[in-house]
């Protein structure tokens, strides 16, 4: 799979953080958010048209699209293709799935977004979720959003997307049934007031989740942290999982990378 540590290198190319950046967006088809007059700008996908410049030693692969039946996107498969991409976009997106098996999910991802509320709420529901995962016999990882929520990733046996979609919604609602005061699996805003929002829908094929370690173009140059489960646990203040990218090579060397386990097939469960 291809969502895992990204932008928050640039400006240390030479770190130890390179190395497991480029191990994790092997393969992947990222999109990327520009920043444009300040401000950050809606996501786009990395095609060779989109990119314009893409130069020859940068591998990309064929994703028809409607508007461009001859799209090709772009991989990031090495330390120079992870700079150049860097250089276009300052945060990383990535779908559930490699460029090798489209709408094959090796991945699941609950998105868990306060709204008004906090982190901490958002920390409850991720050690709730984890155990209804484990029930299951599927193992989870968490990581912080890089805004205000936290994100759990499960890595699972390779499944068509509508069928994790499935699967994801299933556990979103079960969530709100059993914390009703805490937990909603519906997008609409007047039913997420002081509710955690559950968002499930971003494992269907054509979604994409920030990917761990990248920046987030906001006012301090937060960034999408993995976490351990003694984090969330502990977990008292937002300050707490507020991570900007100085914080990441310090934490790479301290906790290793939190997220290999993602890569290791092994490690992957089936979804029920």
């Amino acid at each position: 799979m291809s969502t895992s540590p990204s932008v928050a290198i640039r400006a240390s190319a030479r770190s130890s953080s390179a190395s497991r950046t480029v191990t994790g967006v092997s393969g992947a088809t990222p999109s990327g958010a520009r920043i444009s007059s300040g401000q950050s700008r809606p996501c786009i996908a990395m095609t060779s048209s989109t990119t314009r410049s893409t130069p020859a030693w940068v591998a990309t692969t064929p994703v028809p699209r409607t508007e461009d039946p001859r799209a090709r996107q772009v991989m990031v498969q090495d330390l120079p293709s992870l700079v150049w991409a860097s250089n276009l976009v300052v945060e990383f997106h990535t779908p559930q799935w490699t460029a090798a098996a489209p709408a094959v999910a090796d991945r699941l991802v609950l998105d868990l977004d306060p709204g008004a509320a906090a982190v901490v709420d958002c920390c409850r529901v991720a050690l709730h979720l984890r155990e209804r995962l484990a029930a299951d016999g599927l193992e989870s990882f968490a990581k912080t959003s890089g805004s205000k929520g936290l994100h759990l990733l499960v890595p699972v046996v390779p499944t068509p997307s509508e069928r994790v979609s499935a699967y994801a919604k299933r556990l979103a609602v079960e969530a709100g049934a059993e914390l009703p005061r805490l937990v909603t699996h519906r997008m609409t805003r007047a039913l997420r007031a002081g509710k955690v929002f559950v968002d499930h829908s971003q494992n269907a094929a054509a979604k994409t989740t920030a990917t761990p370690c990248t920046h987030r173009p906001r006012e301090r140059p937060a960034v999408s942290a993995p976490v351990t489960w003694e984090e969330v646990e502990a977990c008292a203040a937002p300050a707490d999982l507020a991570f900007l990218m100085g914080d990441i090579a310090p934490r790479l060397e301290r906790y290793g990378e939190l997220l290999g386990p993602l890569f290791d097939a092994g490690r992957a469960g089936d979804v029920p």
